[in-house]
C-alpha cells in the first residue's frame, strides 16, 4: 500500500446549504469528515482543516486556515504547515474535500496510479466520468506540493492557481466517487442527515 499523508479541507461556508456545515452531515453513524478520514487513515497522518467545533476521529490532526474562510488554498497551506512538523513525513500527500461521500474509491485509484507515476510528473488529479477535473481530489508528491505552497501566498486564491504550477496527470476516478454535496438535493440524493 502506498504511504501518504492527507490534508482534508473541511472549513467552507456551505452557503448553498444555508450555512449548515457539510463536514458534519451524516450518513448513518458517520459524518462526511469521518468518512473521508476513514478513507485515508491507514495510509499516514491526516489533518482536517476546519472549525474547532467539528468532531474528528481520535488521532486525527486538526488546524484552521488563517483567517477562517480565506479559501481552500489557504486551508491546504495550513494543513501542509502542520504536517511539516510531523515525524516520518510521507513522500506523497493527498488533498481532499470532505464533502464526497464515496471518496474512498477515488483515493484507492489515485494511490494505485501513484505507484507507476513517471518521475517527471508531480502528481495526479482525479477526473469525473464527464472529464471534469476535481481540484480537491489529488495525490501529489510532497516535495513539489510543499514547494509550490511555500512560493505563493494562499489567502483568497484558487486551488487551480496552485495546481497550474505542478505537472499533474489526470486519472479517471470510479463513477460517483468524486460527486460532492453542494445543495439540499445532494443531501437527499446521498441519504445524508
Amino acid at each position: 500500500m502506498l504511504r501518504f499523508d492527507s490534508v482534508i479541507v473541511a472549513g467552507g461556508r456551505s452557503s448553498r446549504l444555508g450555512g449548515t456545515p457539510k463536514a458534519g452531515l451524516r450518513r448513518g453513524d458517520e459524518s462526511l469528515v469521518e468518512i473521508t478520514v476513514r478513507a485515508v487513515a491507514e495510509a499516514g497522518s491526516a489533518v482536517v482543516v476546519g472549525p474547532e467545533n467539528l468532531d474528528v476521529p481520535h488521532g486525527t490532526l486538526r488546524t484552521r486556515e488563517n483567517p477562517p474562510f480565506s479559501g481552500p488554498a489557504a486551508a491546504i497551506a495550513a494543513g501542509l504547515d502542520l504536517l511539516a512538523h510531523q515525524p516520518d513525513r510521507a513522500a506523497w500527500t493527498a488533498v481532499l474535500a470532505c464533502d464526497m461521500p464515496a471518496i474512498a474509491g477515488a483515493v484507492h485509484t489515485l494511490a494505485d496510479a501513484a505507484r507507476d507515476l513517471p518521475d517527471e510528473a508531480d502528481g495526479l488529479i482525479a477526473t469525473a466520468t464527464d472529464g471534469h477535473r476535481e481540484n480537491l481530489a489529488v495525490m501529489i508528491r510532497t516535495a513539489p506540493l510543499t514547494s509550490v505552497f511555500s512560493e505563493h501566498h494562499a489567502r483568497d486564491r484558487s486551488v487551480r492557481s496552485f495546481w497550474k504550477h505542478l505537472r499533474l496527470i489526470e486519472v479517471r476516478a470510479p463513477a460517483g466517487s468524486t460527486q460532492d454535496v453542494d445543495t439540499w438535493e445532494d443531501v437527499t440524493r446521498f441519504d445524508l442527515h
